[in-house]
């Protein structure tokens, strides 16, 4: 139990959450481990819990009736996934998979959702970044449909810093494991169209790209440099 207590104070989600709570959650949570391409769970799963990447990778993704397989994002370590925690009756629109060997902290729905009640000062935070979330998502939805290569890539990396617990603000910092290839064929597009306009973006100092990881020195400079593109 004490070895989950650091990974949950680690998680912004429950950053409102007072020490008391966050021991009874670790008491409730179970670490469960997964093989590299393993199922998490499927699109459509009607699950309740909220989900820690303790080590290794995850991506989530949805797939079509031939087995096509689209990923909407990787996961590193230290990310939460599963906004439908806090409605549980819905199910899953994308699934999860281990993209590495893993281990993932599972926290049940309805532990946590009566930790927050009893402990309501929690909810403007997780609100918060849950709202922080829609509205990355929200955007990428309008740059494909009204934006060029670039700002669509650029705005699936400033996504991905999102999901990755980094604000999309001015002076804010994101870096996470994830390569060219990873992101182009995230996006569904060819290796040299996506190359070509990461290359431009990099030749700006707004994202670098090394050992397989990608980083964003300032979210709210690339932020600003999407808003900039027609």
């Amino acid at each position: 139990m004490t070895e989950l207590v650091p990974i949950l104070d680690n998680c912004p989600l429950l950053a409102g959450l007072p020490n008391e709570a966050k021991l009874e959650l670790a008491r409730q949570a179970r670490i469960r481990r997964y093989r590299a391409d393993e199922v998490i769970y499927l699109p459509g799963a009607m699950q309740s819990q909220l989900s820690i990447v303790a080590a290794g990778r995850v991506r989530l993704c949805s797939s079509n009736a031939s087995g096509r397989e689209a990923a909407l994002a990787i996961l590193d370590t230290g990310a939460w996934f599963g906004d439908t925690v806090f409605s549980p009756g819905l199910p899953r629109v994308f699934g999860a998979t281990a993209h590495d060997d893993c281990q993932i902290v599972d926290i049940p729905g309805e532990v946590l959702r009566a930790l927050m009640a009893d402990n309501p000062e929690a909810y403007p935070v997780a609100l918060d970044l849950v709202s922080r979330r829609l509205w990355s998502a929200m955007s990428i939805i309008q740059d494909d449909v009204l934006r060029g290569t670039e700002a669509r890539l650029a705005r699936r990396l400033l996504f991905l810093a999102q999901m990755h617990n980094s604000p999309v603000d001015a002076g804010s910092t994101a870096s996470f494991r994830l390569t060219r290839e990873q992101l182009a064929n995230m996006m569904g597009m060819t290796r040299q169209g996506a190359h070509r306009a990461l290359k431009h973006i990099e030749a700006q100092g707004l994202i670098e790209f090394a050992y397989g990881r990608v980083t964003i020195p300032d979210t709210g400079r690339l932020q600003a440099h999407v808003e900039k593109l027609d």
